[in-house]
């Protein structure tokens, strides 16, 4: 599991630091983690229902916090718990671009053990920054 779980960060939200050898792998991880703050085991989540979208920003924070909010979207319009199994980046210009691939399944009370409800993606103590070969997010979500 390439995330842990802050405990000293934010009382009343939920925080992690998530990381990868590559910023796509630290997209992905950072997404396993926003899930894991709303259900307790991920591997109940089912790769049933696909959903691609992309996301652009100029700085990679506020990209991976694009696509973090569209997961969360995703799961409130759709009902849909979904994880990141693909992420392709690419730079066009100064801007970064993701193609996300997430699979996932809907919200189903019985069998996926739910912990609280993630609203939003806090920008509260939010950065992605790169040292010695991995990458690494700290976030906070608004639980």
């Amino acid at each position: 599991m390439p995330y842990r779980f802050l405990e000293d960060i934010a009382i009343a939200d939920a925080a992690f630091e998530a990381w990868g050898r590559t910023p796509e792998e630290m997209i992905a991880a950072a997404s396993d983690a926003t899930l894991n703050i709303m259900v307790r085991d991920l591997d109940t989540v089912r790769d049933r229902d696909c959903r691609r979208f992309q996301a652009q920003d100029p700085q990679i924070d506020m990209l991976l916090f694009r696509v973090l909010q569209e997961l969360i979207y995703l799961k409130d319009a759709e009902n849909l718990l979904l994880r990141v199994r693909a992420v392709k980046l690419r730079r066009q210009g100064d801007t970064w671009m993701a193609a996300v691939e997430a699979r996932g399944e809907p919200m189903n009370r019985h069998r996926h053990d739910l912990i609280v409800d993630v609203k939003a993606i806090t920008l509260h103590r939010f950065c992605v920054r790169q040292a010695a070969g991995r990458w690494t997010a700290t976030v906070v979500a608004d639980v």
